[in-house]
């Protein structure tokens, strides 16, 4: 008894001081980022364009507009494709073709970032000649897919079958009974991957070094070069200037507060309370 009571507390230590030390290193993370890039941030760098080369001041403005604007397309592209292809894995799909599909998106999953960045050089920029906000768009649109498709069929998977079952009794058929009933069933936890997928592409560098490249301008329309958050901090952390230093460390504070709101979003839309009022 004395030794099953040793193991227990030894055990219960060893998986607390574990969570403590995985808890820490994110609150490190945070509170680096708040420290180095707090300082920086001001109402210039959310309105104003880059200074030129070796001159302090300045902001990322059109970082983050082109940042948003590829994460528009991604959107218009990549969700549409992922949410219709999990309702067909989840409602239409055979056994043999189904596992197919799902292996190759695991796949896809699991490709590199700069893969991806390749391949929709060789589609898109060299096709164009020219880099551009739309090759942006399509490189993490290619990476938000599979995140799309696998958590849309998941969450349609775990409907009851006696939803499907009364409106098919009812006298509905079955793409009716899945688009009125299936999906709006499941749709907070289709949003919540959505959301959660997005929030991961959104901090990809290396396929925008291949697509939408930079600019250090306001980028007009889709088809020109445009900045980014992920590649301005990469610039800018690489520079030889402590001013871009600070913002490149300014610009990483703001990605991550994107990302954390995103998480934070999707954990409010699946929470039981959030379901009960919506």
């Amino acid at each position: 008894m004395m030794w099953r009571k040793f193991v227990n507390t030894f055990m219960f230590a060893l998986t607390g001081l574990c969570t403590v030390l995985t808890v820490s290193v994110l609150f490190f993370i945070l509170g680096y980022l708040v420290y180095h890039g707090g300082r920086s941030l001001s109402w210039d760098f959310f309105t104003k364009l880059p200074a030129p080369v070796g001159e302090s001041g300045g902001g990322l403005a059109n970082a983050i507009v082109g940042t948003g604007k590829l994460l528009l397309l991604t959107v218009l592209i990549g969700v549409p494709v992922g949410f219709l292809g999990g309702v067909y894995l989840a409602e239409f799909g055979g056994a043999a073709f189904s596992s197919v599909v799902r292996y190759t998106a695991d796949l896809l999953n699991g490709v590199p970032s700069i893969v991806i960045g390749i391949l929709a050089y060789a589609l898109v920029v060299v096709k164009m000649r020219h880099f551009s906000t739309f090759a942006g768009g399509f490189a993490l649109s290619l990476m938000v897919i599979p995140i799309t498709l696998r958590s849309t069929e998941q969450f349609l998977r775990v409907v009851p079958h006696s939803l499907r079952e009364g409106a098919l009794a009812l006298g509905a058929c079955k793409w009716k009974a899945v688009l009125t009933v299936v999906i709006p069933a499941a749709m907070r936890g289709i949003l919540t991957g959505t959301i959660l997928g997005i929030a991961r592409v959104a901090g990809e560098t290396a396929p925008l070094l291949f697509t939408a490249f930079s600019n250090r301008y306001w980028s007009s329309g889709w088809l020109q070069p445009t900045a980014s958050l992920p590649v301005m901090v990469f610039t800018y952390a690489i520079s030889p200037y402590d001013d871009w230093h600070r913002q490149a460390w300014a610009a990483g504070l703001v990605l991550l507060s994107i990302m954390l709101v995103a998480n934070i979003a999707a954990r409010l839309i699946l929470s039981p309370k959030g379901v009960q009022s919506a």
